[in-house]
């Protein structure tokens, strides 16, 4: 920290033949995107001015459709605060790799969660009756990913699954009352109506909200300052001057962000759903589903 000044911090980390490369200010770095706490991929954008030739050349050609062997390129971004450290707010595959026009010499990565397990065929078969948890840490090894188990866990009998591993994490949250997703490099399974343990970020016009909080249809949107505490499936309680009546405690189903080591941005948008004093969530009656008329 200078002159009273929390100065920012982003690095990106790049895999460069075999190898995780870190790049950091003073270098140009932009990076936006979204994380969901539901089977959807994740995905982000981030672009990086002035790498080395030798670097460039490697990542567009390793990444190039054209290119027989495509093996997985991974990319994670950091952020954070010189008082607070970095922390992680997005690992995935790079999908794309495109440069800028000249004079600038950038480029643009397209990236997404489990891209390169798409294509991986699994089999997955667990006879008789077995616990929820000992079917999902079959589901993460066979996707490469560390489990993170919060649910009730259950029994399910006869669990029985062939197809490509991403599409397995979807089958895992018909499992009922849970909710799966891959959240960087672990697979995450969870009580739906439950917000992940852990502290709970509190949002105020003191504390880094940016605006008030935009009512949804499922509880509220809401800008604030980048922090390295905010978890997808987290939990938010919200503290708003101007419209009290949305105060209150909120669980994070959709993360996104939008950073830059030289310009404004700095911040997350989390989409949340409200939770009860119980700590369960609301659903909105709007959206329940309608009982079918006899």
């Amino acid at each position: 920290m200078a002159d009273g000044f929390d100065n920012r911090l982003i690095t990106v980390s790049i895999e460069i033949d075999g190898q995780l490369k870190k790049f950091s200010q003073p270098m140009y770095i932009t990076a936006t995107g979204a994380k969901y706490a539901n089977p959807l991929q994740n995905e982000a954008m981030v672009t990086i001015a002035n790498l080395t030739k030798s670097d460039r050349d490697y990542l567009m050609t390793a990444v190039s459709p054209f290119n027989a062997n495509r093996t997985s390129k991974k990319l994670i971004i950091e952020a954070g605060y010189e008082s607070t450290g970095l922390g992680k707010i997005y690992e995935g595959n790079i999908v794309s790799v495109k440069p800028s026009q000249p004079p600038d010499i950038k480029l643009e990565f397209k990236c997404q969660t489990g891209q390169f397990i798409k294509g991986k065929l699994v089999s997955n078969g667990q006879p008789g009756m077995q616990s929820l948890k000992t079917i999902a840490g079959s589901v993460a090894s066979q996707a490469g990913l560390e489990l993170n188990f919060q649910a009730t866990d259950k029994q399910v009998a006869n669990y029985q699954f062939t197809g490509g591993a991403l599409k397995q994490i979807e089958k895992l949250s018909s499992a009922g009352a849970v909710s799966a997703f891959q959240d960087d490099n672990q697979l995450v399974v969870k009580d739906i109506h439950l917000p992940l343990t852990g502290p709970v970020r509190v949002l105020s016009k003191s504390s880094g909200m940016i605006g008030i909080p935009e009512v949804t249809e499922f509880g509220v949107k809401v800008t604030y300052l980048m922090d390295n505490t905010s978890k997808l499936g987290g939990a938010l309680d919200i503290q708003s001057e101007l419209y009290p009546a949305l105060n209150g405690h909120y669980q994070i189903f959709k993360l996104s962000w939008n950073i830059a080591s030289r310009e404004v941005p700095f911040y997350w948008v989390a989409e949340t759903i409200r939770l009860t004093d119980t700590g369960a969530a609301v659903i909105p009656a709007g959206i329940k589903k309608k009982k079918k008329k006899k």
